[in-house]
């Protein structure tokens, strides 16, 4: 009886791989084939993220035979070409790569990851060295480190091809993962390869002798019928849509830094002034900036949006009803910065099974490099409108003594001991003499009914601190 088994089982399974090749041999000869091609033409960034995504989802909505990445850039950002690794590594539809000229740096790093690679006559492949944004210069060790970490890895998930010679059995890498860390490593010295000191690029006819290109081809089509095997094929090409377009502008870190700012900056500046008024309305329209298109990309959970919103609750009490500055508007501040971290991490509520170290960093940097433009933005605005500042000129500031205008009756007030009408947070109203004064408080919170002196008047403004 268990030997029935096996024989029926043994014919299922010979019968399942027929059954598996023949459909196979019909949609290369028989029936038309579908070759979605994605073009990215331009740096590795969040943009050719979003679109190397989207067309990996619309070809597999067509249900395609193949993938083929019309490839040609200089590199990019880390971040965003491990993301389109990982995606085309496990992407159920093959992916294969067409260079049309350069993949240098993340571009090599996408085109390892894909089934199979091929590329022009003249084209090149390589020179992946991380490297400072900024400066061009080369980035800090581990840096380096995780980058060729990260392509060796890459590389050896094709796996090995078994030889048999003679009575020895031969495993060869079908790319080799040394060739693949010395595009990043320059000490890497790998005989008639490459020279110790030098980081590899490969050209393609290079390529093909070391096993990193299937095939030199001067088209598109030349790939597909050639290479691939389709005779009777349509072409079916990913067209971003403006909706696309601007969600690869808004998800920037860049631009995402400079939304940080603006949230920050109209928080800071809404402290100093009372009311609702162009600072509220300026976070409040950066804050719907940053959280929407990431929510939409399904990156931001609701609880991030909570976190963020209590954290500004807490802001604001402790603008307007906690007198003075501590565990409410630093716990605030805390709170908003994990809000903005954790939403840039495609997280599934508690869960960071699948998000990697790039991620957290670019997340973090992304959130300081915003608070850092706002505090240097804050500085900047305050000395604008400081005794000193250009916008000095615009206010009325001419000393008008001899007129008998109230700058004259207001200098006269200095020295002079008020009780405060409102709260200062700053700014407020006092009494003095039973006249009532706008002022503004030097040294933070002063809470209603309490005694001030008037220190200067500046501006139009009367300037206090607490007896």
């Amino acid at each position: 009886m268990k030997n029935l088994f096996f024989i029926i089982f043994f014919l299922h399974l010979v019968l399942f791989n027929l059954w598996a090749e023949k459909t196979n041999e019909d949609s290369k000869n028989g029936k038309e084939a579908t070759i979605y091609e994605i073009n990215i033409n331009s740096e590795i960034n969040t943009t050719s993220r979003i679109y190397l995504n989207k067309g990996l989802k619309e070809a597999e909505a067509l249900n395609a035979n193949a993938v083929l990445l019309h490839l040609n850039t200089y590199g990019g950002t880390l971040v965003d070409a491990d993301s389109m690794r990982t995606a085309i590594l496990y992407n159920r539809i093959p992916v294969y790569v067409f260079i049309d000229n350069n993949a240098a740096s993340a571009g090599a790093l996408i085109s390892i990851a894909c089934k199979k690679i091929f590329m022009r006559s003249g084209a090149n492949m390589g020179a992946a060295t991380v490297v400072e944004g900024a400066t061009g210069e080369q980035a800090p060790d581990k840096y380096q480190s995780y980058m060729r970490s990260l392509i060796r890895s890459t590389a050896e998930t094709h796996g090995r091809d078994t030889l048999i010679s003679g009575r020895d059995t031969i495993y060869r890498w079908i790319r080799d993962p040394l060739i693949a860390e010395a595009m990043v490593d320059g000490q890497i010295y790998i005989p008639q390869i490459v020279d110790s000191g030098k980081v590899l690029t490969l050209t393609a006819q290079e390529a093909v002798k070391v096993g990193y290109c299937d095939g030199i081809a001067e088209s598109v089509d030349e790939v597909i019928t050639q290479y691939l095997g389709y005779s009777d094929y349509r072409i079916v090409k990913y067209k971003p849509s403006f909706y696309d377009k601007l969600m690869g502008f808004l998800t920037n870190p860049a631009f995402q830094a400079i939304l940080i700012m603006v949230i920050v900056g109209g928080i800071y500046f809404e402290m100093q002034t009372p009311g609702f008024g162009f600072p509220s309305i300026a976070a409040l329209t950066a804050t719907i900036l940053y959280f929407t298109p990431l929510y939409m990309d399904g990156l931001v959970q609701n609880w991030e949006i909570i976190v963020f919103i209590i954290g500004m609750i807490l802001i604001l009490l402790e603008i307007f009803v906690i007198p003075g500055f501590g565990i409410a508007g630093i716990s605030g501040i805390i709170l908003i910065g994990t809000g903005l971290i954790f939403a840039l991490l495609d997280n599934d509520w508690f869960s960071f099974q699948y998000v990697e170290m790039p991620d957290v960093t670019r997340s973090v940097l992304t959130v300081l490099s915003g608070m850092l433009l706002s505090l240097l933005a804050i500085l900047y605005l305050s000395s604008l409108i400081g005794e000193k500042g250009i916008f000095r000129r615009i206010a009325l500031t001419t000393d008008l003594e001899n007129s008998g205008s109230v700058d004259l009756i207001d200098n006269q007030l200095i020295g002079q001991i008020g009780k405060t009408m409102t709260d200062l947070r700053p700014s407020g109203k006092i009494i003095i003499h039973d006249e009532v004064y706008d002022a503004i408080s030097i040294l933070g919170f002063i809470e209603k009914n309490a005694e001030v002196i008037v220190i200067k008047f500046e501006n139009m403004q009367l300037y206090v601190e607490k007896r």
